[in-house]
């Protein structure tokens, strides 16, 4: 499947101002990419090049432009919109737009497949599930689901577009990292994120943890309290 780019603006946020870059795919689905100082970023490296031809050779070499901090997020509308303290969704996003704008070079790829990949409908029956003692897995598997039914394949176009090949990569999910490794991307460093850690959701990050194979703490548990 291809995407394509449809169009940009400026957007400004609680966390600071963003451009936001929009992508559709053969079906017409939409993606979003909210980018901060990419641009930027590149310019460092063509500055310290020109300081560095007026001082005398023993000094250093002009460093390599910073690498972009970067979060591939998916849609979780009742977390996002919603403020759910069902998953830490909000937290992760809130949190990484923050990090990106106070880095100055990043970007947040936000990927249009609700309740990892099932569709909305479907994750609330799942939550249904929940509420009776499942777990987000089992959840989705009762229901004859997949466990995880994302994909990263826009990633790659949506990064090419603003000239990234390498990132620092916020995330716990492994499956990531090794997406965008297998498709040319350098994922110079995985940067955790644990935040949004409350009573509620204390079980689904333990399934993450413990049945989908996310890095969490085998302690964040002691968290619980300081993260709500």
């Amino acid at each position: 499947m291809s995407y394509q780019f449809i169009t940009s603006a400026k957007l400004p946020t609680r966390h600071g101002e963003f451009d936001i870059h929009v992508f559709e795919n053969d079906d017409g689905q939409e993606h979003v990419m909210l980018t901060v100082g990419l641009s930027a970023c590149e310019q460092v490296a063509a500055d310290e090049t020109a300081d560095n031809t007026r001082v005398p050779s023993t000094a250093h070499a002009a460093s390599e432009p910073p690498v972009p901090l970067v979060r591939i997020h998916s849609e979780c509308l009742t977390g996002d919109a919603f403020s759910s303290l069902k998953c830490d969704c909000g937290p992760q996003l809130n949190t990484a737009m923050q990090a990106i704008q106070e880095t100055g070079c990043g970007a947040i790829l936000y990927l249009r497949q609700e309740g990892r990949g099932i569709g909305l409908t479907n994750k609330i029956r799942a939550y249904a599930l929940q509420d009776q003692g499942h777990d987000t897995l089992d959840a989705n598997l009762m229901l004859g689901l997949p466990a995880d039914a994302r994909i990263y394949d826009m990633c790659g176009p949506m990064l090419a577009h603003v000239g990234v090949d390498a990132v620092r990569l916020i995330t716990n999910n492994p499956d990531k990292v090794a997406y965008l490794t297998e498709h040319g991307i350098n994922v110079v460093e995985r940067v955790p994120l644990l935040v949004g850690v409350n009573d509620m959701n204390a079980d689904y990050l333990a399934t993450k943890r413990d049945r989908m194979g996310h890095l969490l703490d085998k302690d964040f548990n002691t968290a619980i309290h300081l993260n709500k």
